[in-house]
């Protein structure tokens, strides 16, 4: 190999323009083929193989219901209810308009079926309590149905502290209600009050707590040739949001998440910042160049062998793959931060020899001869690590392992061509001054003489690792590697408060109606499962007692709330006399009042209105009457309801349930937040007891998770084979291979120990950095004992620990840039490949030459066996 190598050298040393031509032709041909064939996939579904059961139960599961398939969500919150629907109405009727950015955008809480037939889907202990607090509220609904004014309201409040006076009306479930009237009434002096949430006023505490953010679901038309496919809708909404007159006043804000906005955002944060980290990473590579070689005609070399290999490695990916995802997107900075390593011990061994051979070809030939296997054996050796991914189901990193893979083959390519073809062209000086590293022989000197003591220590660190590695925690939880402070995440997590919205829903699918019901009741048992919601959930049971409550309800309450004759008009003097009448009744009530009661602040803010202008009083109005009439008829016609069969449910809401075919769809919601590992686990594994082929994105998030962790196990086994294989076969020694193996997996045990040390957990993202771990650290210890082999007993002070020292240096700051991404995901990463890198730095220059020095000589060892 040493021969082919040196005849490589030599004949791109002579025809060094014809090699410097096929290179750029071949650069050219590759950056075309690049530009016209190579993509970005945004989908983080694909970067699994859709051979695994679970992502083909996840597949047929979104054929069955398209519809839950790139959404865009919009969360509108108001100040009132009344304002959030309004809003969200508006917005919804906005963007149905906006058609070249959406397919259809809809509301499904707000159906005509759930506000018709919603009281009868309620429990029927939960019915009673609302009817309940209706029949409370009975003083107030009265003077409103022939008087929705503030008018009729203050009455209400008059007979109400009558009601307290005479009866002891307990008026502690409305607290909430009165309290908000009251700071209308107070805002009202200042002539600019808030609108009155009447159904907040009408409704219990607890229903009022109840009820959440206004959801629409949008369906973006996605430019998948874009890096942020629905970058354009986001923004629509944004605008669309901004423009509401609610919005405007501060009273709703509009958010948005949903897969369609996380992924664009993920995305998204691949670029941010990717200018400035790129110039320093840049600025610190040339620095590190400089240092290492100290002429412009060795850097420039490096540098152009760099860009020649990576377009070349560009070129192959869009022939070999065609898309890039997430992971493999990270191909390029791993490509510089690896293949420099072996320029710059081409370029460093060649200063080296220049001190000895005047001539350039002849130092180009004992740079060959000396470094070049070495380099050899390093690419391949990670290029094994990488290619170990390929045949794994982890098709993210089986991607980047082909391309990364075969990125080291052209980096050694290029490095044993082009590089000598520049360097004969450009002819740097001969070389000058010492090429090892300062200190290097004291440090030799002083790992010799201590070399047990170093061993021992690396001994308990190695334990240390181990046990550290075998209690790693795994983050399965992909929304982990997001930034939390962005508005999909924000949003997101307001909507996991509640288990209905929460992102790590289970889902199931039974053959009819009556197999739905059997399941789960079995289910909704769990002390795991908080709410459990199906087709069968929409015809509710026990439907003749709550038809029972409904129609006493309606004998009760519909004389109250049935319109009668018309009100007078109202009138600043009108107003101003129901105010007196509610102070007089509240103060008649006040002895019986208790000490915290509403009652007392709505008198005190009566008193303070009466003297406020008629402006103010007319404002006052407004803001009391302005949604009450939509809430009585809404009232009325709740309280009609009929009985409901599944024929009765509508296609909006059916189709979300039933498939085509007739299945229905089970949604199976956690007891708390299970964004913690563990707890998602235990969740997924008690339902799986019951429904062994449950889906959805709890079981997906748990199921790669699993996917990932066999594939990098799996991998690891291949990769450590392979390069096992390779060093024996250029080694041709047990023992030199196994103390390659042994530096190995004490760079690994000391990269676990780190890692743990600082808090650190392994994701899809970072667990990465174990091919590149293995790549770097092969590649290191290689150098040191294939020089040891050669005779050398200088290790640290030698010019291949120079070359190593200068790689680990611009290697890292390669990593650097990665740790310093918006994305998360990619700063793990790069955290993470700094720490297996250092980790490797320590193994090679500290372990390995104690190591090294403890066996003795190689020579006199295979004297000693033979």
């Amino acid at each position: 190999m040493t021969d082919w190598i040196a005849r490589l050298v030599d004949a791109s040393h002579r025809r060094a323009w014809l090699v410097l031509l096929g290179y750029a032709l071949l650069g050219v041909v590759s950056l075309l083929y690049a530009q016209g064939h190579l993509g970005i996939d945004t989908d983080t579904d694909h970067m699994f193989s859709g051979q695994l059961p679970w992502r083909q139960q996840s597949l047929a599961m979104d054929r069955l219901f398209p519809q839950f398939n790139d959404v865009l969500v919009i969360v509108v919150q108001g100040a009132t209810p009344e304002e959030a629907e309004l809003s969200a109405d508006t917005l919804m009727q906005q963007l149905r308009k906006d058609t070249a950015h959406f397919r259809d955008v809809s509301r499904p809480d707000a159906d005509p079926f759930l506000r018709r037939e919603g009281l009868l889907l309620l429990d029927t202990q939960d019915l009673a309590h609302l009817l309940d607090g209706l029949y409370a509220a009975q003083p107030l609904l009265g003077p409103l149905a022939g008087d929705s004014s503030a008018r009729g309201l203050l009455k209400g409040i008059s007979l109400m502290a009558e009601g307290v006076r005479v009866a002891h009306a307990d008026l502690s479930p409305y607290h909430a209600a009165l309290e908000q009237l009251r700071q209308v009434l107070l805002a009202a002096t200042h002539g600019n009050p808030p609108p009155l949430s009447w159904q907040q006023m009408l409704s219990s505490d607890a229903i009022a707590q109840a009820r959440g953010p206004e959801l629409l679901l949008a369906h973006p038309l996605l430019d998948r040739g874009a890096l942020q496919p629905g970058l354009a809708a986001t923004q629509a909404v944004e605008r669309a949001g901004a423009a509401l007159p609610e919005v405007k006043a501060g009273r709703v804000s509009v958010h948005y998440t949903g897969s369609v906005a996380l992924s664009d955002v993920q995305f998204g944060a691949l670029t941010d910042g990717i200018v400035g980290s790129t110039v320093i990473s840049l600025l610190l590579l040339a620095l590190w160049l400089f240092l290492a070689l100290r002429s412009w005609r060795l850097i420039v070399p490096i540098l152009l062998t760099l860009c020649t290999g990576l377009i070349l490695t560009l070129g192959f990916a869009a022939l070999a793959v065609g898309t890039l995802n997430l992971i493999s997107v990270a191909f390029a900075v791993l490509f510089v931060g690896l293949a420099v390593d072996f320029a710059i011990q081409f370029a460093v061994r060649l200063r080296d020899q220049r001190l000895h051979h005047a001539a350039l070809a002849e130092a180009l030939d004992a740079t060959a001869r000396s470094a070049g296997s070495q380099i050899a054996v390093a690419a391949a050796a990670t290029a094994c690590g990488f290619l170990a991914f390929a045949p794994t189901a982890f098709v993210g990193v089986a991607e980047l392992g082909i391309i990364a893979g075969t990125g080291m083959l052209i980096a050694l390519a290029c490095t044993l061509s082009l590089l000598p073809a520049l360097l004969t062209l450009l002819h740097p000086a001969d070389g000058a001054g010492h090429v090892a590293l300062p200190l290097g022989d004291a440090c030799d000197g002083w790992l010799k003489r201590r070399r047990r003591e170093v061993l021992g220590a690396f001994a308990v660190l190695g334990l240390l690792g181990l046990v550290a590695a075998w209690r790693m925690p795994f983050d399965a939880n992909p929304l982990h590697t997001q930034a939390p402070d962005t508005e999909p995440m924000r949003t997101l997590r307001t909507l996991a408060d509640n288990p209905i919205t929460d992102p790590f829903n289970i889902y199931l699918l039974a053959p009819d109606l009556d197999h739905a019901r059997t399941l789960a009741a079995r289910v909704e048992k769990l002390p795991e499962v908080s709410s459990v919601i199906h087709a069968g959930t929409f015809v509710p049971t026990d439907q003749a007692a709550k038809l029972d409550l409904l129609e006493q309800a309606q004998d009760l309450l519909l004389p109250s709330i049935s319109t009668g004759d018309r009100a007078p008009p109202i009138t600043p003097a009108a107003l101003r006399e129901a105010m007196g009448d509610s102070i007089d009744a509240i103060a008649q009530a006040n002895a019986t009042l208790p000490t915290d009661s509403p009652l007392r602040g709505i008198g005190q803010a009566l008193q303070s209105l009466q003297h406020a202008p008629d402006a103010n009083l007319l404002a006052m109005n407004a803001a009391i009457s302005r949604f009450l009439p939509t809430q009585l008829d809404r009232l009325r016609a709740s309280l009609d309801a009929r009985p409901i069969t599944l024929q009765d449910v509508p296609d909006s809401i059916r189709r979300d349930w039933i498939a085509p075919d007739g299945r229905v769809r089970i949604q199976v919601s956690p007891t708390r937040d299970v964004q913690d590992t563990a707890l998602l686990r235990r969740f997924v594994a008690a339902v799986q007891r019951i429904a062994p082929d449950a889906g959805g994105p709890a079981v997906t998030t748990i199921a790669s998770a699993d996917t990932i962790l066999r594939a990098f196990q799996q991998a690891a086994v291949l990769a450590i084979a392979a390069i096992g294989l390779v060093l024996l076969l250029v080694l041709r020694r047990w023992r030199d291979t196994g103390i390659v193996l042994l530096t190995l997996g004490m760079s690994a045990a000391l990269t676990a120990l780190g890692a743990r040390a600082a808090g650190m957990a392994i994701n899809y993202a970072n667990i990465i950095a174990l091919p590149l771990l293995l790549g770097v650290g092969v590649s290191f210890n290689v150098y040191f004992v294939m020089n040891w082999r050669a005779g050398m007993d200088q290790f640290v002070g030698s010019a291949s620990a120079r070359a190593v020292l200068f790689s680990a240096l611009t290697t890292g700051t390669a990593f650097g840039s990665l740790a310093l991404s918006h994305d998360l995901g990619m700063a793990s990463m790069g955290r993470l490949l700094l720490l297996s890198l250092g980790a490797v730095l320590l193994a090679t220059f500290v372990f390995l030459p104690s190591l090294l020095y403890a066996l003795g000589h190689a020579d006199s060892m295979k004297r000693h066996v033979e």
